[in-house]
């Protein structure tokens, strides 16, 4: 039986109140294998610090939104919609992070971010989103079914989680 999902904005002071769920939440996904920017080992500390210094500065500044969903009454997902765009771009946000606990995948948790963001995105007037994912991961057909087209993609764009291999990325976008 699926777990009831919970979505929510966190607050900045929610956010700052949450940096070690948040910070467990990230240290699982790339333990299992998710191209998010990090290499192995990666601490727990090294996630949070993530949070602390990279996420919290864009939610308090009112840039960023940080959707995160609950199930059984823990942090199991989140996503960011980064709204700082160059003056020449109000219309366009950035589709940051998606992540889904590995226990809760497959759940429709992912989708249901996506369409939260989607609406909090129509809500501040932006009309076109972007993201990057590794070309051939499993989120790439959960954007293609949500709309999100592609591109292009980048060749040797990052390191793997492993620091072994070079991975592509796929840039996609979505008009609202």
């Amino acid at each position: 039986m699926e777990t009831p999902i919970l979505l929510a904005a966190l607050s900045p002071d929610e956010a700052g109140s949450h940096l070690a769920e948040l910070g467990a939440l990230l240290h699982a996904c790339v333990h299992d294998g998710a191209s998010l920017g990090f290499i192995l080992p990666h601490a727990p500390a090294e996630a949070e610090a993530f949070w602390s210094g990279k996420v919290l500065p864009a939610v308090r500044a009112g840039t960023r939104t940080l959707l995160v969903a609950r199930a059984g009454g823990q942090i199991a997902g989140t996503v960011q919609l980064d709204c700082d765009m160059p003056f020449n771009q109000p219309h366009r946000a950035e589709v940051r992070k998606l992540l889904v606990h590995p226990r809760y995948r497959r759940q429709g948790m992912g989708r249901a971010l996506m369409v939260e963001l989607e609406q909090r995105a129509r809500a501040s007037r932006r009309r076109l989103l972007t993201l990057d994912t590794r070309t051939g991961d499993h989120a790439e057909p959960l954007y293609a079914a949500l709309g999100y087209r592609r591109a292009g993609v980048i060749p040797e764009f990052c390191l793997d989680v492993a620091g072994q291999r070079l991975d592509s990325t796929t840039i996609m976008y979505k008009l609202l």
